[in-house]
């Protein structure tokens, strides 16, 4: 559970932050004192800290660079009744997360309270590239024994500790943040800030203030100076999530930064220095979005100082049981079940299945069919219907194009040339699925039946083998049966 530490020597403000508080998923814990606050920090290590800039016996601001030695990545919230207080203004300089005004707004704290504790979860809970033994000791994994996810893996530790910008391509739901995050933890930046913005979600007209703060006057509204977060992220590492949404100007900005390493707040002259490592990803054609004139080529160019493709769950269908296991070890003790493990006609309709919403469709996949459960196995009837009714279609397809085997490599083409004559969708799966067994009989068959020789062969893990004999309705004994004259 999120632990939130409140130091404030006013018993009203105490309670209503609990108050305000009282339905969030976290434990609340209240110091009056300086000397109480720092005590219950060393003691619990707090996720985020809600600090009084003005208490009775020691300075908020005194104490917040006590709070950051104690641990450097402490994301630490001001209460202030001086809507204009330089001493914020400078604690915000110094890495302090925001700065709240008394009286709190109950909307405003829920809304920063629990982005502080999103973004102090992804600089402290570290992400796993390498694969794990036991997943109850490897939080927030980049899950996949398959090549492709092994060669990210090793772009992730290549990158990391070079101080260079990365581009993150891929489709939304195959984890572009974790890849992100695994750079960031495996960096020399990892003890300085990692700030995440999603440039998708934002207006447009508020998202150049989030980037890079404003002056008090600055546009209706502007009641207040507000420090950008490339200003909070000096010295360490920012996200700019769907950075193809992003508008023209804001890109215009984004560009000098990288190219000055300063900026001004909007409204503002004073150039600001804002040494900054920025990793950018997008689920978009970026190459498309500049032929159309909708991305600067300059800012693309600035920020693939390496870039890492992301691949999609239906290229890389070998890591499709790994990540079912895990997220049902996940769920299980998230939703209180108790299965213990996945068929293996279920299995086979997970991995027949194209993802097209990649490993977040398939994780919600899991945790429906888990809440539908009954008894240790997580069953076909558990999982939803969709994917029963597009097996059912496949077999019956399958059916009317005649043996699913291709007898020899020759009649390849022949199969093909067939499904698409008859008008099939799912043409190049199929094909695909048909070539891996004729790969997989052939090595097979060169290694005398060594499943541990043939998967070193074939480039794959024992258990990546497994599953495709498996999901092929392959077996050993079946390859190495001898077969008939050609007549």
């Amino acid at each position: 559970m999120a632990r939130l530490l409140v130091i404030d020597d006013e018993p009203g403000i105490l309670y209503s932050i609990e108050q305000v508080l009282a339905e969030e998923d976290l434990e609340l814990l209240r110091a009056e004192t300086a000397e109480e606050g720092l005590r219950l920090a060393a003691e619990h290590a707090p996720d985020v800290i809600l600090l009084d800039i003005r208490l009775g016996d020691r300075s908020g601001l005194d104490l917040f660079h006590d709070l950051r030695q104690l641990d450097p990545k402490s994301l630490i919230i001001f209460i202030t009744g001086h809507g204009t207080s330089d001493t914020a203004i400078e604690a915000m300089k110094l890495g302090a997360y925001d700065y709240l005004v008394k009286p709190l707004d109950a909307d405003q704290l829920q809304q920063v309270v629990g982005q502080a504790m999103a973004i102090s979860r992804m600089m402290h809970v570290p992400t796993i590239v390498e694969e794990a033994d036991r997943p109850e000791d490897r939080p927030d994994r980049l899950i996949g024994s398959s090549a492709a996810m092994q060669a990210v893996c090793k772009q992730i530790g290549r990158v990391a500790p070079q101080d260079v910008n990365v581009l993150i391509l891929g489709e939304s739901g195959t984890g572009k943040e974790l890849v992100a995050r695994a750079i960031y933890h495996h960096s020399r930046r990892n003890q300085a800030p990692f700030l995440a913005i999603n440039c998708a979600a934002i207006p447009e007209s508020l998202l150049e203030s989030e980037l890079f703060g404003h002056e008090r006057g600055a546009f209706t509204g502007a009641d207040r100076r507000r420090i950008g977060k490339f200003e909070q992220c000096h010295g360490g590492t920012l996200l700019l999530d769907e950075i193809g949404d992003m508008a023209p100007g804001t890109q215009a900005k984004i560009l000098r930064l990288l190219q000055e390493g300063s900026f001004e707040r909007l409204g503002g002259s004073e150039p600001i220095t804002a040494n900054v490592r920025v990793i950018a990803a997008t689920n978009q054609n970026l190459d498309a979005l500049i032929e159309q004139g909708r991305f600067r080529k300059d800012l693309y160019y600035r920020l693939r100082g390496v870039t890492i493709h992301l691949p999609p769950l239906r290229e890389r269908p070998d890591d499709i049981a790994e990540l079912a296991h895990y997220f049902v070890f996940r769920f299980n003790r998230q939703l209180g079940t108790s299965v213990q493990s996945i068929s293996p006609e279920a299995l086979e309709l997970l991995e027949r299945h194209s993802w097209p919403g990649n490993v977040r469709e398939l994780q919600s996949v899991i945790r429906e069919a888990l809440l539908a459960s009954a008894g240790p196995a997580l069953l076909p009837e558990f999982l939803p219907g969709e994917l029963r009714r597009e097996s059912d279609s496949e077999r019956e397809s399958d059916a009317r194009l005649g043996p699913t085997v291709p007898e020899d490599w020759h009649s390849l083409p022949e199969f093909v040339e067939n499904a698409a004559a008859r008008g099939e969708t799912d043409v190049y799966r199929r094909a695909l699925q048909r070539f891996d067994r004729l790969v997989i009989a052939a090595v097979i068959r060169r290694v005398g039946g060594q499943q541990n020789k043939a998967a070193e062969i074939l480039g794959l893990s024992r258990a990546t083998l497994r599953a495709k004999l498996r999901h092929l309705r392959m077996t050993v004994e079946k390859v190495l049966a001898p077969r008939e004259p050609d007549t």
